[in-house]
C-alpha cells in the first residue's frame, strides 16, 4: 500500500476550469490516474493523483494556477460488500480522520481507493502497510 502525493487546488467553479487544469497537465505529458473534485460554496476543491506530481505541479504553477500537495495513501481492496467499512473502521480505531476519499473499482475483482487522512504513517500502520 503506497503513500501517494496528490495535487490539491481550490479554484472557482465555472466552466473550463478543469478543461484548464487538464490541458495544462496534458501539453506537460503528465497523465491524470485520479481525480476526486467537489464543489462548495462556488469553490472547487480538485485533487488529483498523477503520473509526475513534481512535473505537474510546476506545469500548473507556470500557467499560474495555485496548487499544493497533499500526502494519502492509495489502498487496493477487494470488490465486495464491507471491504471499505472494514479499513475505515481499522483507522478510525486508530484514531486517524479520514479527510477525502475517491475510488473506483473499473469492473474487476478490486478496488483502488485513494484517502486523505490526517496522519499518513499511521494510517499505513494501521491498514498493514
Amino acid at each position: 500500500m503506497p503513500k501517494v502525493t496528490q495535487l490539491v487546488m481550490n479554484l472557482q467553479s465555472k466552466p473550463g476550469v478543469l478543461a484548464n487544469v487538464a490541458a495544462v497537465l496534458a501539453t506537460a505529458g503528465v497523465n491524470i490516474e485520479g481525480i476526486c473534485a467537489a464543489e462548495t460554496a462556488g469553490r472547487g476543491k480538485i485533487r488529483l493523483l498523477v503520473s509526475d506530481a513534481a512535473r505537474g505541479e510546476a506545469a500548473l504553477k507556470a500557467a499560474k494556477i495555485r496548487c499544493g500537495r497533499e500526502e494519502g495513501i492509495s489502498v487496493i481492496l477487494e470488490n465486495r460488500p464491507g471491504a471499505l467499512a472494514e479499513a475505515a473502521r481499522k483507522l478510525a480505531q486508530a484514531k486517524i480522520n479520514i479527510k477525502c476519499a475517491y475510488a473506483t473499482t473499473a469492473g474487476g475483482g478490486q478496488a483502488a481507493v485513494v484517502l486523505s487522512v490526517s496522519n499518513v504513517p499511521k494510517a499505513l500502520t494501521a491498514l498493514g502497510g
